[in-house]
Formats: C-alpha cells, structure tokens, sequence
C-alpha cells in the first residue's frame, strides 16, 4: 500500500490522485497563491487632491517646449529625472536662492541645502507656502510624495522622510529644474 504523503496541500485533497496530477495541481496552486500575494500587494493609486489646484501659470506643451531643453522639458513637464551626480548643482556651495527653472518662482535657499550623497541636490526644507505643492506619487507601486512648483506646476522632484533635523525631510530635487540667484 502507499503512502500518501501531504494529501491536503494547499486546502486541495490529493490522495486520489496520480503522481501527474499532483504535480499539476500543486504548480497551479502556487501560482494561484502568487497571483492573489501580488495583487493584494499591489497599491491601488489614490486620488490625488493637489491636481485639481490649477497652477499659476498655464502655457501650452508648444510654449513649454518652445521655452525649455529637451531635457528641462522632460523633467520639469513629463515628471522624469535626469541621471544621478550629473546635475549642476549637486556639490553646489554658493549661497543665494534656487528658483523655478520654468517659471522663476523662489522655491529653496541654499542655507537648507546639504549634502545627502544620492546623487541630486538635497534640501530639508523649501521658502514657505507658495514654493513648491505636494503631491501624491504612486506611480510604479511606490508610495511617494513629489515636489512640485506652487507657481507653473513643474515637476522638480520628490520629498523623503529620511532628512536631517531640524525638518526631518530630505527634498530630491532635480539640478535641471533649477536656475540659482546668488545674493
């Protein structure tokens, strides 16, 4: 007589069953089991409520274009990222204020500027209520939240929880979607 061993895998009975059918059984139940982790895990995009704020300055993809590189249209109006350690002002010491590179709006001094070693300029804290909006990021299952310009509505990068004191935040911005005003 055989034995039958783990004759209930997965709630499904086995016993009478051949060796084939098992094996079957048990691929199909894993992968069952998979796919039901996966979309469990899979974070369902929220309603993001800043996108409805219209910005201040509304010019059309032509004029962007027209106004900025391809890459500063790529990152500041298609929400990419240039390449780490690649930006102008990553190692940047000067003191002064960054500005929107689409619109000019102050956005962050270089007195909260510090070196974070991820490869683009980091700040712990932005000018005041009209610089940037945060918005909701939950593209590619992740949940961030990106830093955009409070004026134009230009991506300029995301903000992070892992900063120094006294803010504890750690604003990712993007060399390209920045031009400096030194004092």
């Amino acid at each position: 007589q055989t034995k039958v061993i783990n004759s209930h895998i997965y709630g499904m009975n086995f016993a009478n069953l051949k060796p084939k059918q098992i094996k079957m059984n048990k691929i199909i139940s894993i992968c069952l089991m998979s796919f039901f982790v996966l979309t469990a895990c899979a974070q369902e995009e929220k309603p993001n409520t800043e996108t409805s704020r219209k910005p201040n300055i509304e010019k059309t993809e032509a004029e962007w274009k027209a106004q900025l590189t391809e890459l500063e249209y790529e990152v500041l109006r298609e929400e990419g990222t240039e390449k780490p350690f690649t930006g102008e002002y990553v190692d940047w010491k000067k003191e002064g204020v960054f500005v929107c590179k689409a619109c000019g709006n102050p956005l962050f001094s270089s007195d909260t500027k510090f070196k974070s070693g991820t490869g683009w300029p980091s700040f712990f804290d932005h000018l005041g209520d009209s610089s940037v909006a945060e918005v909701a990021d939950n593209s590619y299952g992740w949940n961030r939240t990106e830093v955009e310009c409070w004026r134009c509505g230009s991506h300029l990068g995301h903000v992070f929880e892992d900063g120094p004191d006294p803010t504890g935040l750690r604003y990712c911005i993007n060399s390209v979607s920045l031009e400096f005003q030194e004092k």
